[in-house]
């Protein structure tokens, strides 16, 4: 993929979040998306990771905690990518599926939903 600036890439994780139905994004609670460039350990190749506790999983007691975290990936996403309109679709991939796991959807459901 040719250089995409950080702002530009920055709008597509924006467009991809607006997307999402807002009855769902009104759902996201706790949770701030963030682009970094590369993930710190040696995978290369991760797309995007939900760090947090998923809906399904909070009680009572999960009030007060710091915020969960979907981080974007732009170096991996822009070397798989050959063109815009690839980098595009995955980036809306990504973000679907790590604001699913946000929700308590596991890989397997996302995979059987098409969004693998």
């Amino acid at each position: 993929m040719q250089h995409l600036e950080a702002d530009e890439f920055d709008e597509v994780v924006a467009d991809a979040l607006d997307s999402i139905p807002a009855a769902l994004l009104d759902k996201l609670n706790n949770v701030v998306v963030v682009v970094e460039d590369e993930p710190a350990d040696a995978n290369r190749d991760l797309l995007g990771v939900y760090d947090g506790v998923p809906l399904t999983e909070r009680d009572d007691i999960y009030e007060g905690q710091l915020p969960d975290r979907i981080v974007i990936y732009r170096g991996p996403l822009l070397r798989m990518c050959a063109d815009r309109p690839e980098l595009v679709s995955e980036i809306t991939i990504t973000v679907v599926h790590e604001v699913a796991h946000h929700f308590g959807i596991d890989d397997d459901r996302l995979h059987a939903l098409g969004w693998g």
